[in-house]
């Protein structure tokens, strides 16, 4: 990648067409890795497209750049941030950092009281929510709605998970909780 200026936004309907490479490339990207990234269908893709919930990030001449979503939980009192992956070609040049902020801030403005929970095996993303004020916690902490634990299931370490009860796995639980200002 050249010095490009990539672009960062709240995904449109117009991105739908990077829906297949983000699931594809999910996927790569836990097999490569061995870690515990869940696979993300297209249509769980193209759902957080639609509506708004999504963070795309693309090259000035339309090459899908980056992904994240949020989704929100226990009647609004949480909100995930999930889903973050970077195409190879733009990884290492601060996509990522871009897109979480983002995405954090997205979910923030849409629900300003709840709290927002990151669970992730990766250092990477450990650094980026400790610098957005996130703090780890115990499973126990975030969501206990059963849909979002099922989206575990495509991960590696679910037998890991399902294992200790939903208590705890290889990924670390992180929590932002809101100032009550």
């Amino acid at each position: 990648m050249e010095d490009e200026r990539i672009i960062v936004r709240i995904a449109q309907s117009s991105d739908c067409i990077y829906a297949q490479q983000i699931s594809e490339e999910t996927e790569r990207s836990a097999i490569a890795r061995g870690s515990g990234i869940s696979k993300r269908s297209i249509a769980s893709i193209l759902d957080k497209m639609n509506n708004g919930r999504a963070v795309v990030a693309v090259s000035p001449d339309g090459k899908w750049a980056g992904f994240s979503y949020f989704d929100v939980w226990d009647n609004g009192k949480f909100v995930s941030n999930s889903g973050l992956i970077v195409s190879p070609d733009f990884r290492q040049h601060g996509v990522a950092h871009q897109i979480k902020e983002m995405v954090f801030n997205l979910c923030r403005e849409a629900y300003p009281k709840a709290q927002v929970f990151s669970i992730t095996s990766g250092i990477a993303i450990m650094k980026m929510n400790t610098h957005l004020g996130f703090e780890p916690v115990t499973y126990a902490e975030i969501a206990r709605e059963e849909a979002f634990w099922q989206g575990c299931k495509s991960c590696v370490n679910y037998n890991i998970l399902n294992s200790k009860q939903g208590r705890n796995c290889l990924c670390t639980a992180m929590l932002y909780t809101p100032s009550e200002n």
